[in-house]
């Protein structure tokens, strides 16, 4: 069914955009309703692109608050681990619709998910109406075996998403999601990167988050976390590389030239003191892809792409001691069409033949008042209250 939007604001003026087939296609000062098509009146609200979340782990909604202000391997090893271990099918699929709902209210359209019974999480995606890239989390039970578990949960995966009806199949893609350098060895590192390339599809790992992977990785090889993972084959111009805190020069130049993107998780790193990361140094003058994502609400503690928009902005401007770093534009470019593009996905923007997604923000919040720049106060003032409306696909998902 074609959706119209009527009556939203774009760029300073008055348009109406038509979704037909998942794309835009007419954006016009007037245009006509299709017959049978849906109508959303904007009223005058503001049309921007949706957020696309590259780094999530959407079911950890359920330990919200469960070990704050604890380090990371203790958090991991004392507290998360141990919780993780006694969740059932059922409760990942209840913690993933409860994240898919949060992040709908908050103007997400996007999320790349790594998370034990994956399938759920794909299952849910398809029920949510979002679009989604989805891995289980793969782990090493021994060096070189990747554990029962990850594997029999990766078959379930790609048997539940074939069963999906060809629309959700559209928006919903499978990752291989190797957990880190620390918790998979090289052989099966290599193993996971070839299947990936196989499959023609993403791969996403914590990359360089702690300044321990990073000195433990350099006494077990001799090189960087992303050194070791670029000689085990897994770095290309499908990998996401979430964290990326402690990084060399070299690094940086390496994954630039392998086309890979960094997810950046500015609320998860402050929380847990991984470090602060370089935008400067990566993006700026390396020259990296940038996407943006929220880490999991154990870790954040919650799914707010405009959370995650400000911390970035302003930590690039503590790091780099400079004001003019980390601007406006730039950082909600990488929460919406860096997010996109590092997928493949022509979203992230409003225009004729792009995805027909959309997030309405109310005119009328106080935070968007005066709107001097709506970019800018999109980054630096809104929250998810100024939320009236999120498209996705064509389909309205969420009006206030």
């Amino acid at each position: 069914m074609p959706l119209l939007i009527r009556n939203a604001t774009l760029d300073g003026r008055a348009v109406d955009c038509l979704i037909d087939g998942g794309v835009y296609t007419a954006i016009s000062p007037s245009l006509d309703a299709p017959h049978g098509a849906e109508v959303l009146d904007a009223g005058g609200d503001y049309i921007v692109p949706p957020f696309f979340n590259a780094h999530t782990h959407i079911p950890m909604n359920l330990f919200r608050g469960l070990a704050d202000d604890i380090p990371l391997m203790p958090w991991l090893k004392e507290h998360i681990w141990p919780a993780e271990a006694k969740l059932t099918a059922a409760d990942i699929r209840r913690g993933a619709r409860l994240a898919i709902d949060e992040m709908v209210r908050s103007g997400t359209v996007f999320f790349n998910d790594m998370y034990w019974h994956a399938g759920e999480v794909v299952e849910a995606a398809a029920e949510g109406g979002l679009r989604a890239a989805v891995g289980p989390c793969l782990v090493d039970e021994a060096p070189g075996v990747l554990a029962t578990r990850s594997l029999e949960d990766l078959e379930d995966t790609r048997r539940r998403h074939a069963a999906l009806p060809p629309e959700a199949r559209r928006r919903i893609h499978l990752a291989y999601a190797p957990h880190a350098v620390y918790t998979v060895s090289g052989k099966s590192l290599e193993w996971i990167a070839r299947r990936a390339r196989d499959d023609d599809a993403f791969l996403h790992v914590h990359a360089s988050e702690t300044k321990v992977e990073f000195d433990d990785c350099l006494a077990a090889h001799g090189m960087t976390p992303v050194a070791w993972l670029d000689k085990c084959g897994a770095l290309g111009p499908k990998t996401i590389l979430a964290h990326c805190v402690w990084l060399t020069d070299g690094d940086r130049e390496l994954i630039a030239e392998r086309g890979c993107t960094i997810s950046h998780q500015p609320c998860s790193n402050a929380k847990l003191c991984s470090g602060a990361f370089d935008y400067r140094a990566a993006v700026e003058r390396a020259g990296c892809r940038l996407a943006i994502g929220t880490d999991g609400c154990a870790s954040n503690n919650n799914l707010s792409m405009f959370d995650e928009m400000k911390f970035a902005a302003l930590n690039a401007k503590a790091a780099s001691g400079d004001p003019s770093c980390g601007k406006a534009a730039d950082i909600f470019r990488a929460a919406t069409r860096g997010g996109a593009e590092a997928f493949g996905l022509d979203g992230g923007r409003i225009a004729v033949g792009a995805l027909g997604d959309a997030l309405l923000i109310r005119r009328d919040a106080a935070q968007m008042t005066p709107c001097t720049n709506l970019v800018s106060n999109l980054v630096y003032a809104a929250d998810t209250s100024c939320v009236a409306a999120v498209v996705c696909d064509g389909k309205v998902l969420f009006t206030a």
